[in-house]
C-alpha cells in the first residue's frame, strides 16, 4: 500500500504548488492516450483527490475505495458555443436554450442526454456519440470547459480555473458530474478569454479532440 503522496512521487510536507505540479505532471505521462493505462489514470486522480480531502499522508488499499452510491439519471441539456454568433445570441441570454430550440439546430450543436451514474460530463456526452473538445482528460486544462447556465455540477478538484471563472460558471466537464437533476450547458467555450491561455495543444494526446 502507498501513500497518495507516495503515488504522486512527491514529499508529504510538499505544498500546494508543488502537489499541483506533480498532479499535472502524472496525469499528463499516464493519460493512455501517450502510452498509459485507465488504471493508473485513475489511480493518479484518486490520489490527487484524497489529498485534497487531507487524508494525503495515509496508506490506503488502492483496490477499497468505494464507488459514490447511484443515483437518479440528471439530464443536461447543452448548446454549441460556436454557432452563438451565426444567431446574433450572446452567451448570457436569458432565453438563449429556448431559442436554440425553436430553430432547428444540428444534433450535435443542440441537444439533449442523461447521464450515467459514475460518469463525468465529458464522458457522458462521448457515450452518447458526441465530440466535445478535451485534452488532457484529468483536470490540467481547459480544453473541455463549459459554461454552466442552469443546475450545478460536482467539480472534484479544480487547480486549472480562477475563482472568478468558477463564480461565472465555467467548469472542466472531464472532472465534473452533474448535483442537480436538470442542467444546461454551454460546450466548447475554450476560447473566451481566461480559458485560452490555460489550454494543451491536443496533439499531445494522440486521440484528443481537435481544437481547430
Amino acid at each position: 500500500m502507498k501513500s497518495p503522496f507516495d503515488i504522486l512521487g512527491i514529499d508529504a510536507d510538499a505544498d500546494d504548488a508543488e502537489i499541483v505540479a506533480a498532479y499535472r505532471q502524472r496525469v499528463k505521462e499516464a493519460h493512455p492516450d501517450v502510452g498509459g493505462t485507465a488504471r493508473e489514470f485513475q489511480r493518479i486522480k484518486a490520489a490527487y483527490e484524497r489529498i485534497q480531502a487531507g487524508y494525503g499522508t495515509e496508506e490506503y488499499d488502492e483496490e477499497s475505495v468505494e464507488e459514490p452510491p447511484g443515483r437518479q439519471k440528471p439530464e443536461v441539456e447543452f448548446l454549441n458555443y460556436e454557432i452563438l454568433d451565426d444567431y446574433g445570441w450572446e452567451i448570457d441570454d436569458d432565453d438563449l436554450f429556448r431559442k436554440a430550440a425553436a430553430v432547428g439546430l444540428d444534433p450535435e450543436d443542440y441537444g439533449r442526454f442523461q447521464v450515467e451514474s459514475n460518469e463525468s460530463l465529458l464522458e457522458a456526452a462521448e457515450n452518447r456519440g458526441f465530440e466535445w473538445p478535451f485534452a488532457c482528460r484529468g483536470g490540467a486544462c481547459a480544453n473541455c470547459a463549459v459554461a454552466v447556465v442552469g443546475g450545478e455540477t460536482e467539480m472534484f478538484s479544480n487547480h486549472v480555473l480562477s475563482s472568478e471563472m468558477t463564480d461565472r460558471g465555467f467548469r472542466l466537464s472531464c472532472i465534473c458530474e452533474p448535483a442537480t437533476d436538470d442542467m444546461q450547458v454551454i460546450y466548447n467555450v475554450k476560447h473566451l478569454p481566461g480559458l485560452d491561455e490555460l489550454r494543451l495543444p491536443p496533439q499531445q494526446f494522440g486521440q484528443a479532440s481537435s481544437d481547430d
